[in-house]
């Protein structure tokens, strides 16, 4: 017998014990690998779909990269499970030298066995039948022991080669699979960053509105007379969805916000809320601002003025601090005396900040806080005599404790609203437990009995006051966005078209728009029939807006519709925040 079948002999023998077993004992990994493969493929086929539609979304592609870091996971395990079975393999080859002399032994007595014994010798030999019997009945049994032995190897042999075949077959396609994914992986990455910079491009692009639209959509912004102040009882949602007010056609469509602005620091609505729910003036101070302590800063003059800001106009009223915020008008007087006291102290917080400790003028409007030269009385001068002369400070100095009528579930430090960073102010959820819905947001939001806590903004008096749009008004509104998206050059002829034009140019109406976009090969849009947004919830802003309609399904980013929207949109319709929703009727 040639050396090398006595190794490959002495190969079955050995592994027979361990690599055998350890063969049978650990899955073969061919239908793993074809599902990887499988995944691989399914996931380029995503990959270039959305290099292929309008451009990939980012949050797609933040998906498609978790896949396939997921994929190099099982993959890095099977290439571990393929070393440990090749180090197996070369422990057995290492004692091939050591064991070749048992399986010389082994293969020699056999020979020696089936060759060489005679079976008349056996018979002169012996003394009885009986003992014939015997000694030819253990030879045979010797034989067939030998001989079952080698049989056992042989087939062990051939096991082990197919194993080995299987191992070299996975090591392959492994080896494929590896650089297929690095391959996908590599382009991915590269598709992420060029979306990234597209996109921040495109926001930047569209973005670029002239001054003359930034112009008139603060116009319309002002217009709207929000309600910042919780003592307002003039102004509300354009289109009640709960009384169900009509514009006199359907379907409607209606841009829905949540709160009002500026959503900086205490929700007045927010207070009440938290105090109805058993919160103290402390508690619900602390969830809206970050101070040290309060501090007694009573005997400060303060001095108000009939301008429209600090120390604008006339001096029309002088006094003492505490007369002053008796005098203060931004929350309902029959509201919970908890949230009564927290409204004075950041009443008190404020004018010591905006006006240096009493320095400056304030005025009597909004813009500043709410004041009259009449005292308030009732449950509010029971309020502020409770907190007298109660400062939040902070570093030893008042904070500027912003507040607003409506937050929409949600207040925000001075850095979110791009003002300069403070930190004093918070950002967060204003709400009990989690929000991962815009259902969750309406039943959890401490503000949500607001009348302003979701509303649409504007109206028209052809529609009965309303700011419900008709589908074929949305769908120019999304033309408009797909313009400006293909060629910034053309946005100053994109402004609303019942009025004139800011810019002085031509205002392009709903057919030029769609015949512009037809000319770039755009497809356009003559209604709409559906639409739907994607949400932070985490931080309460629209992070996509989804249409669909004849001219097929459009995504965009919720800021820049926003922006289109309240360009383009007629009358002073308008979409007041960061987080709104679609409404279909």
């Amino acid at each position: 017998m040639s050396s090398m079948k006595r190794i490959l002999l002495f190969i079955a023998f050995v592994l027979s014990t361990t690599l055998f077993l350890f063969f049978f004992v650990t899955p073969n990994h061919a239908d793993q690998l074809d599902d990887l493969t499988k995944q691989i493929n399914d996931l380029t086929s995503q990959l270039n779909q959305s290099v292929n539609a309008t451009r990939p979304l980012e949050s797609q592609l933040t998906s498609m990269q978790q896949q396939i870091a997921d994929i190099k996971t099982q993959v890095a395990n099977i290439d571990a499970d393929v070393a440990q079975k090749q180090k197996n393999i070369d422990e057995g080859y290492k004692n091939i030298v050591q064991q070749e002399q048992l399986l010389n032994v082994l293969i020699r007595n056999y020979y020696i066995k089936t060759s060489y014994t005679n079976p008349l010798l056996i018979f002169f030999s012996t003394s009885s039948i009986d003992q014939i019997t015997r000694t030819l009945a253990y030879q045979q049994a010797a034989v067939n022991q030998d001989k079952q032995q080698i049989t056992n190897l042989a087939l062990s042999i051939v096991d082990l080669e197919q194993k080995k075949k299987d191992l070299q077959d996975e090591e392959t396609r492994l080896s494929a699979l590896k650089a297929n994914l690095d391959d996908q992986s590599a382009k991915l990455d590269k598709i992420v960053q060029g979306a990234k910079a597209y996109q921040a491009s495109l926001s930047n692009q569209i973005a670029q509105l002239s001054a003359q639209q930034q112009q008139l959509l603060a116009a319309k912004l002002g217009s709207l007379g929000l309600p910042t102040s919780a003592y307002t009882t003039s102004g509300g949602c354009s289109s009640d969805l709960t009384n169900g007010k009509d514009p006199g056609f359907s379907p409607k469509l209606g841009l829905f916000t949540y709160g009002v602005p500026h959503r900086v620091g205490m929700s007045q609505y927010g207070a009440k809320g938290r105090a109805d729910a058993g919160q103290n003036s402390d508690t619900i101070l602390h969830a809206y601002y970050n101070f040290d302590s309060l501090q007694n800063m009573s005997g400060i003059t303060i001095k108000v003025n009939d301008g429209d800001g600090f120390n604008t106009g006339n001096i029309i009223w002088t006094g003492s601090l505490e007369d002053y915020v008796k005098r203060i008008y931004e929350v309902p007087d029959n509201w919970p005396i908890e949230s009564l006291k927290a409204q004075a102290i950041a009443a008190r917080s404020y004018v010591l900040a905006t006006t240096n400790n009493g320095a400056a003028s304030i005025c009597t409007t909004q813009s500043c806080q709410v004041f009259k030269t009449d005292p308030k009385g009732g449950n509010w001068d029971s309020a502020v005599n409770q907190t007298t002369g109660q400062v939040m400070v902070q570093g030893g100095q008042p904070i500027k404790a912003w507040f607003s009528s409506t937050a929409g579930g949600y207040f925000h430090s001075s850095s979110d609203v791009g003002w300069s960073s403070t930190s004093f102010t918070k950002s967060g959820f204003d709400g009990t437990g989690s929000v991962n819905s815009f259902a969750d947001l309406n039943n959890n939001a401490y503000d949500k009995s607001s009348p302003w806590f979701y509303c649409d903004w504007g109206g028209r008096s052809a529609y009965n006051g309303t700011a419900w749009l008709k589908p074929e008004e949305l769908a120019d509104i999304v033309n408009v966005l797909l313009l400006a998206q293909a060629d910034s050059s053309t946005q100053k002829h994109l402004s609303q078209t019942d009025k004139p034009n800011p810019d002085g140019v031509e205002t392009w109406d709903s057919n030029q728009v769609k015949q512009e976009l037809q000319n770039r090969g755009i497809t356009p849009f003559n209604t709409i029939s559906s639409g739907s947004v994607n949400a932070d919830f985490g931080s309460g802003t629209t992070t996509t807006i989804n249409f669909t309609g004849d001219g097929g399904s459009k995504s965009f980013s919720g800021n820049d519709f926003k922006n289109y929207f309240n360009l383009r949109a007629p009358s002073n319709i308008n979409i007041v925040g960061p987080l709104y929703n679609i409404e279909i009727r």
